[in-house]
């Protein structure tokens, strides 16, 4: 397989990234959904990432879609929209022929808000990955987190994947009434991990505060859009 080229190939990616490298796990809110996601924080770092993005996992998962979007705070139609842009904005940077082999990018979109994580050769690359992205429909911002240099090592990026899983864990002593883990995304790159979700501030500082005891993080990153609680 050549450098650059994503590994997915389901039509919907349910991983809640595009990436042209492992992806991390992601919640399934359900009626178990702490089961569920403690058994695939678990299994993660075993059985690689890889394998739970692919296909058998939109057979497996994709009854569960109805049900996570409409648990979560963004709404089915946002929830829907933004599995799209990861998809459209992966199949668009793949395209590119001056991306190609030219860098390791991530996607991850959350309430049409898009994450760019990973390393592009040039900082004229990651300006043109992210003016790739800013055009495509309904994408609203990009947060272009995309640092030069060579890709992350294989090891590194299992050691975020694990540094995902811990903080994921970590969120479950959060105490604020009200808050659910579930609802918060994580997203970890060589290090740094990215804070995503609809939050109060009480519940973004809470839940930033539970991530940075995680041994290993070298930063954590509120990328929170919030919401306070109706009184």
């Amino acid at each position: 397989m050549a450098p650059g080229s994503p590994r997915a190939t389901c039509v919907v990616p349910l991983t809640g990234a595009w990436r042209h490298g492992p992806n991390g796990t992601h919640p399934h809110p359900s009626r178990y959904r702490t089961a569920v996601l403690l058994l695939v924080i678990t299994l993660t770092p075993l059985l690689g990432a890889p394998l739970l993005s692919g296909c058998a996992a939109v057979v497996v998962g994709g009854a569960a879609v109805g049900a996570m979007a409409a648990y979560d705070r963004r709404g089915y139609t946002a929830f829907i929209d933004d599995q799209r842009i990861e998809f459209d904005a992966g199949r668009a940077l793949a395209a590119e022929p001056a991306l190609k082999d030219r860098g390791r990018i991530s996607v991850t979109s959350y309430n049409y808000k898009v994450l760019l994580t990973g390393q592009a050769q040039t900082d004229a690359v990651a300006a043109h990955a992210a003016g790739v992205v800013s055009r495509l429909p309904k994408v609203q911002t990009v947060v272009n987190q995309l640092t030069v240099g060579p890709d992350i090592s294989l090891r590194r990026e299992s050691e975020d994947v694990l540094l995902t899983s811990r903080a994921k864990l970590a969120l479950f002593n959060v105490k604020v009434p009200g808050f659910d883990p579930t609802r918060v995304k994580v997203v970890s790159e060589d290090g740094v991990v990215y804070l995503l979700g609809l939050v109060s501030s009480e519940e973004g500082d809470a839940a930033a505060e539970q991530v940075s005891f995680v041994p290993g993080i070298a930063r954590v990153v509120k990328l929170f859009e919030y919401r306070e609680p109706e009184v």
